[in-house]
């Protein structure tokens, strides 16, 4: 299938974007998608990846340690430009255009236009042109321009290498926006222009890089006159034309090649020498064969990186365009990394940030491996400016930069970027994620292990085992991923990446010193590293503090976070979002609002630490006060609903990053493209609709696909192997592409891949584990509950109303006994309230030893025999601790596979976590789960779950189906429903 984003019609007011859109870039330089003609272009140029000017940052008050200067990427050129001149009048395109189209190809990796015009001398103009940036030269782009008039004419092509492009000023409103450098940044020393060849080549002020750029062309006229040509070096703008006098039909061409050669500002000779050559060499080659290039690169990376949804096209564009932008963007070196918008344009000054590492590698892991490591070997290159900014702030090991170029910190705003540390565990995380992904520890001993251990540094000197916290390892004073809560204390994410950190630092320390004892001595002797150090690491590590809330079963984001009010997002008008730019900092960490997930990024990273109850419980916590500000938030989001089986909610966040660009969500991408956004869209579904997630030993699955998709197929690299992984709502099929013989996990069972042998498994739901309520559904001991909080009331000199007894059904005992104490219950302390719990308890077991077959309801016998008899699974989840008992009095002891009771949960019903548990215990996936309750919290917390649900009882609401009562239950009709229910 052809991939290829079309524009079919020009439109003045979406120029801005569509010169986003349309970037050609190979990680070393990005073109901005303009047209050739300067007249109808808003923000030309052309961006170098990490070549910078520097300005010192001016504050009005200044305090030790703040970052010093601001980093801005340079547009350095432009040498797009080419102009057409028809019988003397220019190509323009408010009169006289009869068609224009443009595609961004990404299989041939260029920018292609088609366009009719009419000059005002009636002749009817073809034009097309073509550019790429080459992927197997990195130096060099290539662009050709060809007319062909229908009638006799004069054309004149003028090529430009246009030195005097400047960066957009910053903007007062928008801090994301625009550049700190007024001046002229660029000191042009060498300025050619002669026999069809351009040359400039010039140092920045500040910051000691040299740039040198050259153009070579090439020019075919089919025709007969005698063609003309000039060249011009005036100032920093230089041009070569080419005029001829043209009969009908006839093809005049312009093939242009560009090298770009940066380097140090000492090395400027070289650097102008290089450019000359390349741009001579890549002349000699002739645009088709460079053409020819691009187009076997792409088609070997498609290949392996392309992913197919059928039955959904417009996200298949959007994930396809996204994926060419993050090939296009990545830095290749070992120097460079990946901006927040890529090569596309100036936003946020070109700076790298943690986004790489989180959102944008993972990609590079599974299907482009090299470049990983070289984004990889980035933030080892920095380590130096790293250890001097600890330094600087009295810390141990390495503090890397919120936002950067060169490694230097560049923001000035520190409760948002400096105080983020937890970019130090960030980056550990992606290098043994890339470790783990691709089987290469040779990085380790390249300066991974180095990185490792300092950063392990860092958090000994951040953070101290407090004794007021039962000596739990705490880190104060930090900011997590969400920029809308600053300098907190024990923000759960930080502290998880940071165990994460200590624990891999420890880890790998041992096996370096048992594998390669003389390069970890060598290292360890050179950064003053200790066997006492290491084990603090651990002891750190397993020590760690993470904030839990036990009245709602939550991971607060920071010790402070539940006690703050929530942000009225409801009531909050839509032109006042984003709100960091209309509210004060003040007014928004003064409230439990988000910017981007954070907790539930943090359980997604850490997946193994918490189970789907713990995950389904945050997730829903913090949606409500996620404002999605931040174009990092939706890709997240999409994968922790898709997790908790809200597969319509996890598509709305999923399209908002697919196509946040094409469809310009945030209104924002004419400043450059949204790159982790468009990482994050294949996040969602890799890790979303697809649930992979690295194990071990292995790759884990848990496909949850959209209902409108058809089939979803890509494949993914592991450790050498290639895994393809195709999805249909009735089978999911994994095939060995090539490499050795390697295990899967699909919905926790193993499964051996080898060559020529693919693995299908059957998806369709079916009714395996059954799995039921106790009190009202198997027996009537809701009677014993009433009767026993009645005595306790009694007791107490507390009224116990009818309704009372309804309330408490399927309630937790501390949150029954409040029910029944009412307003009395604040009138006693905890161990008081443990005390009537207790003495309820009791009570209640003396009306169970009295329980006996007979109190089976009816109908519930039979079917549970049916069942067992047919060889599915029968799991008992109830909230009474009391359960076993009441079982073997019942006289079904052996019937039940395995019993959920209250103490094997942390949050009674509504929350679904007993259900799960018990589908957990059976090994059974929740769509081949059906759960009976005859409480309406009961019913609420299964279909939380996402389970087929029964309801036993009149008044219940939301059941897939309902029975007045046990004896009314029909084994058939709930199979029937079930299977419909699909």
């Amino acid at each position: 299938m052809a991939r290829c984003i079309a524009q079919t019609s020009f439109d003045p007011a979406r120029a801005a974007l569509y010169e986003s859109l349309f970037m050609v870039g190979n990680g070393h330089f990005g073109i901005r998608g303009s047209d050739e003609e300067r007249r109808h272009s808003v923000y030309r140029g052309t961006f170098i990846n990490g070549f910078f000017e520097k300005k010192p940052i001016q504050y009005g008050e200044w305090a030790y340690g703040y970052a010093r200067n601001h980093q801005t990427i340079l547009n350095v050129i432009d040498a797009a430009s080419i102009e057409l001149e028809v019988d003397g009048s220019p190509l323009d395109f408010s009169s006289g255009l009869k068609t224009y189209e443009r595609c961004l190809d990404l299989d041939a990796g260029k920018l292609v236009r088609r366009l009719e015009w009419e000059s005002p001398s009636g002749v009817l103009i073809r034009v097309n042109s073509e550019r790429l940036a080459s992927f197997e030269k990195a130096e060099i782009a290539a662009m050709r321009y060809e007319v062909s008039p229908d009638a006799a004419c004069s054309i004149k092509l003028v090529s430009f290498l246009d030195g005097s492009v400047r960066n957009r000023p910053a903007e007062a409103g928008d801090p994301r926006v625009g550049s700190h450098i007024d001046a002229n940044p660029i000191l042009w020393c060498k300025v050619e222009a002669r026999d069809g060849a351009l040359l400039l080549a010039g140092t920045t002020v500040r910051s000691g890089l040299g740039l040198a750029v050259a153009v070579r062309h090439v020019v075919s006229f089919s025709g007969s006159s005698i063609l003309r040509a000039e060249h011009s070096a005036g100032g920093e703008t230089l041009f070569s034309s080419y005029c001829a006098d043209c009969a009908g039909g006839e093809r005049f061409r312009l093939d242009k090649f560009v090298a770009v050669v940066n380097g140090s500002a000492d090395a400027i000779k070289r650097l102008a020498d290089e450019a000359r050559a390349a741009a001579e060499d890549a002349a000699n080659r002739g645009y088709d064969e460079i053409a020819a290039l691009q187009a076997d690169y792409l088609r070997t990376f498609w290949a392996g990186a392309d992913i197919q949804i059928q039955g959904d096209p417009k996200m298949e564009e959007g994930l396809r365009f996204n994926i060419f932008h993050l090939l296009q963007s990545a830095g290749r070196d070992g120097r460079t990394s990946i901006a927040a918008k890529g090569l596309s344009g100036e936003g946020y000054e070109g700076h790298y940030f943690w986004d790489t590492e989180i959102y944008a590698l993972p990609f590079f892991d599974y299907e482009a491996p090299a470049i990983a490591r070289s984004l990889v070997r980035y933030r080892i290159g920095i380590l130096g400016k790293a250890r001097e900014r600890a330094r600087e702030l009295s810390l141990p090991g390495v503090l890397f930069p919120w936002r950067t170029i060169d490694g230097e910190e560049t923001s000035a705003y520190y409760p948002a970027g400096t105080a983020q540390f937890h970019i130090d565990a960030d980056i550990a995380y992606a290098l043994m994620r890339y470790v783990e992904a691709t089987g290469e520890r040779g990085i380790l001993l390249e300066g991974g292990a180095e990185l490792l251990f300092e950063t392990a540094r860092l958090w000994m000197g951040l953070g101290f085992f407090n004794p007021r916290k039962e000596k739990k390892f705490c880190i104060p004073c930090v900011t997590g991923p969400d920029e809308y809560t600053a300098l907190v204390d024990n923000n759960a994410y930080t502290n998880l990446m940071a165990e994460f950190n200590l624990r891999h630092a420890w880890k790998v320390a041992t096996e370096l010193q048992d594998q390669h004892p003389e390069e970890f001595s060598a290292l360890a002797e050179r950064i003053g590293l200790s066997p006492s150090e290491i084990g603090e690491w651990r002891k750190a590590a397993d020590m760690m503090y993470l904030p839990f809330d036990k009245e709602t079963g939550i991971v607060p984001q920071d010790d402070q976070f539940m006690d703050r009010p929530a942000w009225n997002l409801a009531e909050t008008p839509r032109e006042q979002f984003p709100l960091l730019l209309h509210y004060h900092p003040l007014m928004i960490y003064r409230r439990q609002v988000l910017k981007q997930p954070d907790t539930v990024l943090a359980m997604f990273l850490r997946h193994e630490r918490f189970s789907l109850a713990e995950k389904m419980r945050n997730f829903r916590f913090y949606e409500p006060l996620t404002t999605g500000d931040s174009s990092l938030s939706h890709c997240i989001q999409s994968v922790a609903a898709a997790e908790c089986g809200e597969t319509g909610k996890a598509y709305e966040y999923f399209a908002k990053t697919a196509r946040m660009d094409l469809d310009d969500v945030h209104g924002n991408s004419r400043d450059g493209v949204h790159i982790a956004a468009m990482a994050g869209s294949w996040i969602s579904v890799v890790y979303g609709f697809a649930g992979m997630r690295e194990g071990r030993d292995c790759l884990s699955f848990r496909p949850m696909l959209p209902p409108a998709w058809k089939r979803l197929a890509f494949s993914i690299g592991w450790r050498g192997s290639r895994i393809a992984c195709e999805y249909t709502a009735e089978t999911s099929t994994y095939s060995l592409v090539w490499g050795t013989e390697i295990d899967i996990e699909h919905e926790g069972k193993r499964y051996h891949l080898a060559s020529g042998a693919p693995v299908c498994i059957d998806e369709r739901p079916k009714p395996l584990v059954w799995i039921f309520d106790l009190d009202g559904v198997i027996a009537d001991t809701a009677v014993l509950h009433t009767r026993a909080w009645m005595r306790l009331a009694d007791e107490l000199g507390i009224p116990f109303r009818p309704e009372t007894g309804e309330l408490v059904k399927g309630v937790s005992r501390m949150a029954s006994l409040c029910i029944v104490l009412g307003d009395h219950a604040a009138e006693y302390d905890a161990e008081s309230l443990a005390e009537l719990a207790d003495r309820k308890n009791c009570y209640y077991r003396e009306l169970v030893e009295h329980v006996g077959p007979s109190d089976i309801l009816p109908g519930m016998a039979d079917l549970l025999a049916s069942l067992k008899n047919d060889g599915r699974m029968l799991v008992l989840a109830s909230a009474s601790r009391n359960a076993p008992a009441i079982i073997k009095q019942l006289g079904l002891e052996g019937t039940f596979d395995g019993i959920v009771d209250a103490a094997a949960v942390s949050m009674p019903k509504p929350d679904p976590e007993i259900f799960i548990r018990a589908a957990e215990m059976a090994g059974a996936r929740l769509k081949d789960c059906v759960a009976f309750e005859d409480a309406q919290a009961g019913i609420d917390a299964i279909r939380a779950a996402g389970i087929f649900s029964v309801g036993i009882g009149t008044k219940l609401v939301g059941a897939d189906i309902r029975f007045d009562s046990t004896s009314l239950v029909d084994r058939k009709a709930i199979e029937d429903a079930f299977y419909k229910r699909g």
